[in-house]
């Protein structure tokens, strides 16, 4: 397994340990893991495509990880009461659907990257539950605003990758 893939995987290690510290209220350690967890995304992309390590399965686990991520933490909020269950069911909807859009597109031989749309997203949804980790107790609206944004942001995305990929649905 490349160092790409390593990070990959030690970002959905480092998963349970957030949500456990978010559960029993450590903000600060927790945010300093989702922090951590976070930027591993951005090295192992890097190193990736510098070094050409590019896998088959850092393709699938990388996204797929940035999910698991960020779900946990949004599951934490949710049983904390710290946010509404509903911009989780649009982030959560916007993930299976554009998830499965790839699954027929790779059926049709067609890939279909990542966007500045889709990178976007996973910015501000980074932010939003980064910002509500250290802030959840003392801001709580504040975070279930952020929270909303980046399920805005969301939205936007799965409606931009529906229209960049029109042709995905036909036949």
């Amino acid at each position: 397994m490349n160092l790409p893939n390593k990070l990959t995987m030690f970002r959905i290690i480092l998963v349970p340990v957030t949500m456990a510290l978010m559960l029993t209220m450590h903000p600060v350690l927790a945010g300093i893991f989702f922090a951590v967890a976070s930027i591993t995304d951005f090295f192992d992309g890097f190193i990736a495509r510098k070094y050409n390590l590019v896998t088959s399965f850092g393709k699938i686990m990388d996204p797929l990880a940035d999910k698991i991520l960020v779900f946990g933490a949004l599951l934490c909020f949710i049983q904390n009461g710290t946010i509404s269950v509903w911009p989780v069911v649009i982030i959560l909807a916007r993930e299976l659907f554009v998830t499965g859009m790839r699954i027929v597109a790779v059926d049709k031989g067609k890939v279909i990257a990542a966007s500045w749309w889709g990178k976007i997203k996973t910015n501000v949804q980074i932010f939003a539950v980064l910002f509500s980790i250290f802030f959840e107790w003392t801001f709580p609206t504040a975070c279930a605003a952020a929270v909303w944004i980046a399920a805005v942001f969301t939205l936007a995305s799965w409606v931009a990758y529906i229209f960049e990929n029109l042709d995905v649905f036909k036949g």
